[in-house]
């Protein structure tokens, strides 16, 4: 049986009337393993015998109290059932059965999910919830026209199948389609849990189909879950039931018979369309003769045209994303006045504004003279399509007028994070667990980049300024002018152009030869929790023997088993943490930033080390950059194409 293990994240969670075991409970860490094992023992009965095939159930008493749900695909038998449940938990169990943790398995058979938090109740979903997806590696082929005909056709199953589903007593519902061409069969699935209303159903369903979008329609097959519901589409047969849905596409055009020979057609065809040719060919040369007069001016123009296209043509497509007038954003921003100016970047000024609603915003504007800032706007703005997280801020819209190119994002009060870890009076505000909990969300943020999102994106250029905070402190990745996408299994690039980032930040294989990957993101990241653990940033000066930066100034203390000393002393003179966990931090971010990219963990494995205090880390080896001195300002550096493969790896995250 093929498994995948997913990371869920439950938010909103409710208590509801269920069945509830008691278990007896002991001292020592294994209670809440012991309540899901006992508990996990009566599903398979529980699940096979409900006439749905769905159970809900909990065990044990707070703190250790687990819950449960399983639910098996609508067209199994009740013995297949059971026996799917039984694995599934077996697995859960064995893998990844830690207090107070949230994880969730997703087989081709079943469904399993428990949390130390109560989930059980279907109306306290919430549409923030993270997605787990896996895609076909494979694309639809042929011609445009063919590509464009197959994925309408399976964008109109999936439709018509999630609200069979959503209508259906047991929410579940497969079909099959027939695009009457050579592609093959294409089957599909989707199903809820039974204890959702019809309009619950279809509004979750519905959520994750809309993630077959433009670029994602022409992949081969998709499966895409949350807790209470999920679909599935693959170009062969996947479960053991007849279809219940039949859709058949318009047959491919029939070749017309050969009538009688009628030659005097010809000549009144052929002269017309040489005629035509050639006057295509002399407009040809004119048009080229003007471009070449024209020069700078007309490629410009055609630039600004195709970037004002693919703003006009995102309006609509995401109810939270606006095209705002110009004149609303200068008059939100009292015309761009300096008091109202929140920093700069390499881009363009950043300004705080409130529109005549009342609703407080922040407005990036691109510098005008910028090549860069034209391309970095479209990034952005293609990437707000796609990006939905807690720990990324939010783009509401944007605005082209002429030169001008703005992007408008939520306002966030307490700005960025480096205002904080680097002022000597702020730092203070933040105690460790603050710190630490800002650090998690950030790698949640980074693990949904690389990971979870419809495509796999590159930051490229993650740093304390690029972190912002809300009103309760949580952190929010911003500024994805240098984000690249990627596919779900190509996720490293490198660049011919120059490398623009902020060194100290980035990655040395990203600096020297332009190298980047999700590694490289991960060598940024551990660069920032060095930097919150320890109030330093660094870029300046930590003498400690030969190491002048932070990186190697922490390696020096880790070989010296000296890890106190690197903490900020706001934290030690106040509470200071336990030994150990400053300890298994300081590994962790040693780990991310080690020289070597493949020695480095991914973002799943940063998230699983982060919530586990038992997980055993390995050993980090040297760091980069641990014997240089670092300049914090943005340089660029010639680079020359290489590459190197990377690998990617599920986790469960605790909660």
């Amino acid at each position: 049986m093929d498994i995948v293990v997913g990371v869920l994240l439950i938010l909103g969670l409710m208590p509801m009337p269920f069945e509830v075991i008691m278990a007896a409970a002991d001292d020592g860490g294994g209670v809440f393993c012991d309540n899901l094992k006992l508990v996990s023992a009566t599903l398979p009965n529980k699940t096979s015998s409900s006439p749905h095939h769905y159970a809900t159930a909990a065990a044990g008493q707070a703190p250790d109290v687990v819950y449960v749900l399983a639910l098996c695909r609508g067209d199994l038998n009740d013995t297949a059932c059971g026996e799917s449940v039984a694995y599934t938990f077996a697995r859960l169990i064995n893998e990844s059965c830690v207090a107070n943790y949230t994880a969730g398995a997703y087989y081709g058979d079943c469904t399993g999910v428990y949390s130390f938090q109560n989930f059980l109740d279907p109306s306290d979903a919430t549409e923030d919830e993270e997605l787990f997806e896996r895609w076909n590696i494979n694309n639809i082929t042929g011609d445009a026209e063919n590509v464009l005909f197959v994925a309408g056709l399976i964008q109109q199953l999936l439709s018509e199948t999630v609200e069979t589903a959503a209508g259906a007593a047991g929410r579940f519902a497969t079909g099959v389609v027939d695009t009457g061409r050579t592609f093959p069969l294409v089957y599909s699935l989707a199903q809820c849990t039974p204890d959702m209303s019809a309009g619950d159903c279809l509004a979750c369903l519905r959520r994750l189909t809309s993630m077959i979008n433009s670029t994602t329609a022409v992949r081969m097959g998709a499966q895409i879950h949350v807790t209470r519901c999920y679909f599935r589409y693959e170009a062969y047969v996947f479960y053991d039931s007849k279809p219940m849905l039949h859709l058949t596409g318009a047959p491919a055009p029939a070749i017309p018979k050969r009538h009688k020979s009628k030659l005097w057609v010809i000549p009144i065809v052929v002269i017309p369309v040489v005629a035509f040719f050639c006057f295509i060919v002399y407009c040809g040369w004119w048009r080229r003769h003007r471009k070449g007069i024209m020069g700078l001016q007309a490629r410009r123009t055609d630039n600004l045209q195709g970037e004002e296209e693919l703003v006009w043509d995102l309006e609509g497509k995401s109810p939270e994303f606006s095209v705002f007038e110009f004149d609303h954003v200068l008059e939100a921003t009292s015309n761009f006045s300096e008091e109202n100016k929140l920093g700069e970047g390499g881009f363009g000024a950043v300004y705080k504004g409130q529109f005549s609603d009342g609703t407080e915003i922040a407005v990036k504007r691109l510098a005008s003279h910028s090549g860069q800032g034209f391309i970095e706007f479209k990034n952005e703005v293609q990437l707000i399509a796609k990006l939905q997280h807690r720990n990324l801020v939010r783009l509401l819209g944007c605005c082209s007028h002429g030169e001008e190119k703005i992007l408008v994002y939520e306002f966030l009060p307490n700005k960025s994070l480096d205002l904080f870890i680097f002022d000597e009076n702020k730092r203070a505000l933040l105690d460790w667990y603050k710190r630490l909990e800002i650090i998690e969300g950030i790698a949640h943020g980074l693990l949904y980049l690389h990971k979870h999102s419809r495509l796999s994106v590159i930051h490229r250029d993650l740093k304390p300024s690029n972190i912002l905070l809300d009103s309760e402190m949580n952190p929010k990745i911003s500024d994805f002018g240098l984000a690249r996408i990627f596919s779900s299994n190509n996720t490293e690039g490198n660049t011919t152009r120059r490398v623009v980032g902020t060194y100290g930040y980035m990655a040395p294989e990203y600096a020297s030869v332009g190298l980047f990957s999700i590694k490289s993101d991960v060598f940024s990241f551990g660069v920032l929790f060095l930097e919150i653990i320890s109030g330093k940033k660094n870029s300046g000066s930590h003498h400690s023997g030969d190491f002048i930066n932070l990186l190697g100034f922490a390696w020096s203390l880790w070989g010296e088993v000296r890890w106190l000393e690197l903490i900020d002393e706001s934290l030690v003179s106040k509470y200071p943490p336990a030994e150990n966990e400053i300890m298994r931090c300081i590994n962790i971010a040693l780990l991310c930033v080690q020289e070597n990219a493949a020695d480095r963990p991914t973002m799943s494995d940063v998230v699983a080390m982060l919530s586990s205090k038992t997980m055993v880390l390995a050993e980090p080896k040297h760091p980069g950059y641990f014997n240089v001195r670092v300049a914090n300002e943005e340089q660029s550096v010639l680079t020359e194409p290489c590459s190197v493969n990377d690998m990617t790896i599920s986790a469960i995250s605790a909660r």
